[in-house]
């Protein structure tokens, strides 16, 4: 088939995306622009030029904007990521991790910190999650470190998620405490946290509670361009040359500009954050989710810990289904599952303001024929982990020996998986290679593949398919 060059396929779909007026209830931060003294960034899209510094051996300007990052954090050093947390994660891994070390990591982490154990050839420990009733992930619980402890008391690592995409946390603190006693670095994959660091009403930060290497999305809470992100260096087990060396290997060598840009008024955004500033935005918060409860009899709103995310519910339908009605009026969640749809709401300064009111119209128009019906009782899967701990059943090393072949999904119970499955978002994986397939992994992944969920990785799921090894 012949080609047209002369189409732009994503620059047109951006084009009507942005001819519809959305409102974003999404990443990136800064809300479609509206957060931004000035979103002309791509006037800044230029390359090392003198006086304009160099982001991998930062003397000048660079260096004085992380400078600044590490005074609003509290961290020895920060640095400024270009492609993202997960080549955060990965650095963080490698230079912390040796092949064969055992490595504590929380079974509901982002796929980036798989692919970083298996980089470092370390060993990953999984640390089964705690789940609530709606079956949404929460963390993990300090009994099942120390058990973990018990049976691994050479681990050297271990990686922990917090808060949740959710926006739940849990007593970090005290975990980070009990694993400092056995000298294991502690990396905390923190995304969705960079905002934190203004205190209350949001949860404790990771780097508050005693970290020693922090990741943060800054892309995601906070005003900057996607794939803006943060690294700090907070405690004394970290070595900085490795860190900074596993950096300029896998962040590319023509850094982003406009990125590094937004990155600093991401800085300037939450580092001259004020109460005044905190009391507009909660203001504009409240206000927004009173009248969100009073929309529909069935529409319910949840909060997690972190009041920036609010977890949208319509009873008697589907997550997907709620997307599909919001989306019909131009509010785009950040994500779907099979139970709700996640808003991420915006952090507002007294001189920023954010359409709530329209927002309020279009939801109630999207929800105006949807009449009262019966709450569905649905089977839930309960969530439960293998105990406190797990491990995968066949090495990195042993799989790479092994043949795979692929089954179908429903007769995939008790087989090695061979594959990565993610539902994405939230970009937690449902199958790890070398894990053995449990019948919940199957049930949960049934029901993403039912609603026609985005899922990444290494399947054939369109055909009712995924790899195992033989």
């Amino acid at each position: 088939m012949k080609r047209n060059h002369n189409r732009m396929p994503l620059i047109e779909a951006l084009d009507n995306h942005r001819s519809a007026k959305p409102i974003s209830f999404h990443v990136p931060g800064h809300k479609n622009g509206l957060l931004m003294e000035d979103p002309s960034f791509f006037q800044m899209d230029v390359t090392e030029l003198t006086g304009l510094d160099d982001l991998h051996d930062p003397r000048e300007s660079i260096r004085e904007a992380e400078e600044l990052l590490a005074d609003v954090y509290g961290t020895k050093r920060s640095y400024f990521l270009v492609n993202g947390s997960t080549v955060g994660n990965i650095a963080a891994i490698m230079a912390s991790c040796s092949p064969g070390d055992p490595v504590f990591v929380q079974r509901n982490c982002h796929k980036s910190v798989l692919n970083g154990i298996k980089l470092a050839k370390a060993v990953p420990i999984l640390i089964e999650t705690e789940w609530n009733d709606e079956g949404t992930a929460l963390g993990i619980r300090l009994d099942a470190i120390k058990e973990a402890l018990k049976a691994y008391p050479q681990v050297k690592a271990c990686i922990m998620t917090y808060p949740t995409y959710y926006g739940f946390t849990y007593n970090l603190r005290d975990i980070v405490e009990e694993l400092h006693k056995h000298d294991v670095t502690c990396i905390i994959d923190e995304a969705h946290g960079a905002h934190f660091t203004l205190g209350s009403p949001f949860p404790e930060s990771s780097i508050q509670c005693g970290a020693d290497i922090v990741v943060h999305s800054a892309h995601k809470m906070l005003p900057a361009m996607t794939m803006g992100s943060f690294l700090h260096i907070a405690g004394t087990r970290v070595n900085e040359r490795k860190v900074k060396e596993y950096l300029s290997m896998l962040q590319s060598s023509s850094p982003s500009y406009p990125i590094m840009a937004s990155l600093d008024y991401a800085r300037f955004y939450v580092g001259t954050f004020t109460k005044e500033d905190m009391g507009h935005h909660l203001k504009g918060t409240e206000e927004f989710v009173q009248e969100l409860e009073g929309i529909h009899p069935q529409l319910l709103v949840k909060r997690a810990h972190d009041p920036l995310k609010l977890i949208i519910q319509l009873e008697g339908r589907s997550g997907y289904r709620l997307q599909q009605l919001l989306e019909s009026q131009g509010i785009y969640p950040e994500l779907a599952d099979p139970e709700c749809v996640l808003f991420i709401l915006p952090l507002l300064k007294e001189d920023r303001s954010f359409p709530y009111k329209e927002a309020i119209r279009r939801i109630r128009d999207a929800l105006s024929n949807e009449p009262s019906v019966e709450k569905i009782a649905k089977h839930k899967i309960k969530c439960t982990g293998k105990g406190y701990f797990s491990s995968l059943e066949w090495s990195f090393e042993m799989m790479e020996e092994k043949e795979e072949i692929s089954v179908p999904l429903d007769h995939a119970e008790g087989e090695i998986s061979a594959g990565m499955v993610i539902p994405y978002p939230p970009g937690i994986p449902l199958l790890i290679p070398g894990e053995r397939i449990t019948s919940q992994a199957i049930r949960r992944l049934a029901e993403y593949v039912e609603n026609k969920a985005n899922i990444q990785g290494h399947h054939q799921l369109e055909e009712n398919l995924v790899y195992v090894y033989r």
